[in-house]
């Protein structure tokens, strides 16, 4: 009997042990928060919270971690391997891999934007006046640049996928200077601050933008984040909430906003006090278009699943408004 109970208390110990490991290991996983970005204006209040370091300064614990990503494919990849907490992207991405089995929601909006297909050939003035061998740089099939021009083709001529062939992916940056250089491809669906710095050059010009092409407004950029990271991490998930409140205060409030950021974007302070404040450019928490993409989207085949409920796609409808003070103050005084 002494040696049975000997074994008993034994394996008891074992579990306890590895239950302690498990405990220490999770722990150890709370104090670091990966976040991932891609490249554009939108993205300035993330910028902000990099660059006054709220995150550190709501919890001096916790290392944060920045990746800068291409797509939302590598995003995603990132995110179902460990290495991605939170992220930003567009709603359309979002919503094909969520109907593809991404266990991941909306946390917040981030921006409005305004976003334009620019050509450098002077025989283009609208999309029946491409040819067959124009190619049309975008980040990538099922972006929202793509799914705007389905939208635009679809009511032009009923026929969505007009363009696929002609598509090449690139990212913003390189898709600007292709487009500059005026060999490579013929236009590029592009996104600030790319957009203002191509329709400041000569031959370069619009022919869609990214509203008339959805028919109203919409947002741009929304931050997501997995379901397991909102139920495990809850901590940094609402640390992380009143960090962007505090970044989006911070972009609408303080016009040092735009001294800050100019360098990440290679701009003069004057031009991005410009480009923050181009119309139709808004930093907010708000969530415009998602039914409307989510409808179309479905109709046209790009999602199989029709009947999501908006608490199935958003962690919440709003951000923690408390605000505090002291790590704001110290954010103005870091900006001076």
């Amino acid at each position: 009997m002494k040696k049975y109970i000997l074994i008993i208390v034994m394996l008891f110990l074992i579990i306890f042990l590895a239950s302690a490991c498990s405990i220490q290991d999770y722990a150890a996983d709370q104090t670091k928060l990966t976040i991932a970005e891609q490249y554009g204006l939108a993205y300035a209040p993330v910028q902000l919270i990099k660059e006054l370091s709220l995150l550190e300064k709501a919890d001096p614990s916790l290392e944060v971690e920045w990746k800068q990503l291409s797509n939302t494919t590598a995003i995603r990849e990132a995110m179902l391997a460990g290495e991605v907490d939170i992220a930003f992207m567009a709603i359309p991405p979002f919503l094909i891999a969520r109907d593809k089995g991404m266990k991941w929601k909306i946390i917040s909006g981030l921006s409005e934007s305004p976003l334009g297909l620019m050509t450098n050939r002077e025989y283009i003035n609208s999309l029946a006046d491409f040819k067959a061998e124009d190619r049309i740089a975008l980040p990538q099939p099922g972006s929202i640049q793509h799914i705007l021009l389905s939208m635009a083709v679809e009511r032009d001529f009923a026929e969505v996928n007009k363009f696929d062939d002609q598509l090449l992916t690139m990212n913003h940056p390189d898709a600007m200077n292709a487009l500059l250089a005026g060999r490579e491809v013929s236009a590029h669906f592009a996104s600030p601050p790319y957009l203002f710095l191509e329709s400041k050059e000569k031959g370069i010009k619009k022919i869609l933008s990214g509203k008339e092409a959805f028919g109203g407004e919409f947002t741009f950029i929304v931050g997501v984040s997995t379901e397991e990271f909102y139920q495990q991490q809850s901590k940094n998930y609402k640390v992380f909430l009143e960090a962007l409140t505090e970044a989006l205060n911070f972009i609408n409030q303080q016009p040092q906003a735009a001294d800050i950021l100019a360098d990440n974007y290679n701009l003069t302070a004057a031009e991005m006090k410009e480009y923050l404040n181009w119309p139709g450019m808004e930093f907010t928490s708000k969530i415009k278009g998602l039914e409307e993409f989510l409808a179309f989207m479905t109709a046209e085949g790009y999602l199989k699943e029709n009947n999501y409920q908006r608490s199935e796609l958003i962690f919440t409808e709003e951000l923690v408004t408390e605000k505090k003070e002291t790590v704001l103050e110290g954010a103005e005084q870091d900006g001076k």
